[in-house]
């Protein structure tokens, strides 16, 4: 980012080019501080109503303005010499007023979009009439790492660099409003920043100004670039880093460290309240060990990764719902249940899995999700048919889910439980139980048992019952 008030004699404007858009004409001011580039575009009237504030306030001298001129002003020649002529005046103004630096010429070159102090001023004022409406409706907020970079680096001077004398634009109803936040959100880009040649997602920040967050999400933002967390570690409930290439935990649970070891973790680097972490979209392959450090989660999301296998879940003597989505799966372990003994919710949606066999002893499973997998018997079911507690299925996408009678046939294992097994979505309906109970009498039958009926189960058996 820019900084101006360190760089004053550092900056160059320039007006490379004007163009004509519906009969009006743009100039596009390009602003270089240091090594940072931007563009802006302004009409000749932007200027004129710059240029009234700057003669009434600052008294910049009246005359250095190039005219108006009423016929003839959209011909190539005079828009090029006014081109040139505004460039000289800008140059002139910035040189004259460069100390002071008065906020209306700031916002004419965007210097609140790329500019460190002049950014936070943006940022003070709009929390200053905004802040509290934002706090009172959901104390939520989302940041780029172009205000967080700002943030930062202000936090490195002593004191301010200039004297603001409107306290509207003090920075401190910035570190206030950020110290009550609840919900923190920070996006960043591949992309360079709006007009300028600055890649938001190359610049480092911290986080220590966030006193309260329970809910923190970070999303394609590296987190290696984040050099402090301050009292997120103590705070954050819910934690989401997504589209990051996020490789490993222990990249994103010791962020701030430069060797990312595990071994040379401590009782800072614990995670002491998050519940739920959500790192989807990333490229982890395993679950590492660094999970300990977050040892209260309950809600593990990992879809859209690279994983294979599950591994060092036990570390995690909470953990209730596991999402596994999208990922390397081609099969599990046959001891899954010393794994995931408590678990409750299971997604391993879009995987390659060919076999149900490994969630036979997941006796507290109450919802499985292996839709658009490539399980082709019906007698995989057989599997989980006896999970006491299991009542949400999905294997639609599934070859299986393609064969005749195929929501009867997932249901009959079931037995007396198949009316509350929701199984693609969809609770079974009554003719579908009716037809249920019918294939279970006649395996019965071919069994060579005898099955007992009561006046309960007259009804099943009177309503027509396609292909028996």
């Amino acid at each position: 980012m820019a900084c101006l008030l360190l760089n004053q004699e550092n900056v160059r404007i320039k007006i490379p080019s004007a163009d004509t858009l519906d009969g009006i004409t743009y100039y596009s001011i390009e602003v270089t501080v240091v090594s940072v580039k931007w563009t802006v575009k302004h009409r000749y009237n932007d200027f004129v109503e710059l240029h009234e504030k700057l003669v009434s306030e600052h008294c910049v001298e009246k005359d250095i303005l190039p005219p108006k001129k009423l016929i003839g002003n959209k011909c190539e020649a005079f828009v090029e010499k006014r081109r040139h002529s505004l460039e000289m005046y800008l140059n002139a103004v910035y040189g004259y007023l460069k100390k002071a630096m008065p906020r209306e010429l700031a916002v004419f070159l965007d210097l609140h979009v790329y500019d460190i102090f002049f950014l936070l001023q943006s940022m003070a004022l709009e929390l200053f009439t905004e802040g509290c409406s934002f706090l009172q409706t959901s104390k939520s907020y989302k940041f780029n790492p172009i205000q967080l970079y700002a943030i930062s680096e202000r936090l490195k001077q002593p004191c301010p660099v200039m004297e603001v004398v409107d306290k509207k634009y003090d920075f401190s109803h910035v570190l206030d409003f950020n110290s009550h936040l609840s919900n923190l959100t920070v996006v960043g880009s591949t992309e360079t920043y709006k007009s300028s040649n600055i890649y938001s997602s190359s610049l480092s920040i911290e986080l220590s100004t966030f006193k309260n967050v329970e809910e923190l999400t970070i999303d394609r933002y590296p987190v290696d670039k984040i050099y402090n967390m301050g009292n997120l570690r103590d705070t954050v409930k819910v934690l989401k880093v997504t589209n990051t290439r996020l490789r490993n935990i222990v990249e994103l649970a010791m962020c701030e460290e430069v060797h990312k070891n595990i071994n040379n973790a401590n009782d800072s680097h614990v995670w002491l309240k998050v519940t739920h972490l959500d790192l989807s979209d990333n490229r982890i392959e395993v679950i590492d060990e660094a999970i300990r450090l977050m040892p209260h989660i309950e809600v593990l999301v990992l879809n859209n990764n690279l994983l294979s296998e599950i591994s060092n879940v036990t570390l995690l003597p909470r953990l209730s719902q596991i999402y596994l989505a999208s990922n390397n799966f081609t099969s599990l372990p046959d001891d899954l249940h010393t794994k995931l003994g408590y678990i409750v919710y299971i997604d391993l949606s879009q995987n390659k899995l060919t076999s149900l066999a490994s969630f036979s002893k997941l006796y507290s499973l109450e919802g499985l999700d292996v839709s658009c997998n490539r399980i082709e018997k019906i007698e995989e079911v057989k599997n989980i048919g006896h999970l006491p507690c299991l009542e949400h299925l999905r294997l639609t996408g599934n070859p299986v889910s393609t064969i005749v009678d195929y929501r009867v046939k997932v249901l009959e294992p079931f037995g007396k439980r198949a009316v509350d097994i929701c199984l693609d979505n969809e609770k079974p309906n009554q003719k579908e139980l009716d037809t249920v109970s019918v294939h279970q009498a006649l395996r019965i039958a071919r069994e060579g048992k005898s099955p007992t009926f009561t006046a309960a189960d007259a009804p099943l058996f009177s309503a027509e019952i396609p292909g028996v």
